[in-house]
């Protein structure tokens, strides 16, 4: 069975940094595309940003250049490195990936746990 594992958020204040990671297990999979989407109490989860598997990477508005996407693929992990915190990007944070299962020959869509990330001005 696959799951999606996440780990880092915080706490943290204004102008500081977290490194969210994101750690996919199971069986015989690959990696397509492997995303972080967040969302607060009574809105729609956001995406953030995303890279495929050729390494294309794409952000919201919002975060460019302040977070990076990036990868280990010897771990089956994914970061978020998020720098230039600020109060708004108080949030639960959730990696999301598709993921090719390679012995039922299809592709799934898997969701983290979510981790809270909570930045005090």
């Amino acid at each position: 069975q696959v799951q999606l594992v996440e780990s880092g958020g915080g706490l943290v204040q204004a102008g500081g940094a977290l490194r969210l990671s994101c750690a996919a297990s199971g069986r015989m999979f690959t990696i397509i595309t492997m995303r972080w989407y967040r969302q607060t109490p009574g809105k729609q989860r956001e995406a953030v940003a995303t890279m495929t598997s050729g390494g294309d990477t794409n952000y919201a508005d919002s975060v460019k250049g302040r977070f990076t996407i990036s990868r280990d693929n010897a771990k089956n992990t994914w970061y978020l490195q998020m720098n230039g915190l600020k109060p708004e990007d108080t949030a639960v944070y959730y990696c999301n990936a598709d993921l090719n299962l390679v012995v039922l020959g299809r592709v799934n869509n898997y969701w983290g746990q979510g981790t809270q990330v909570t930045v005090s001005s």
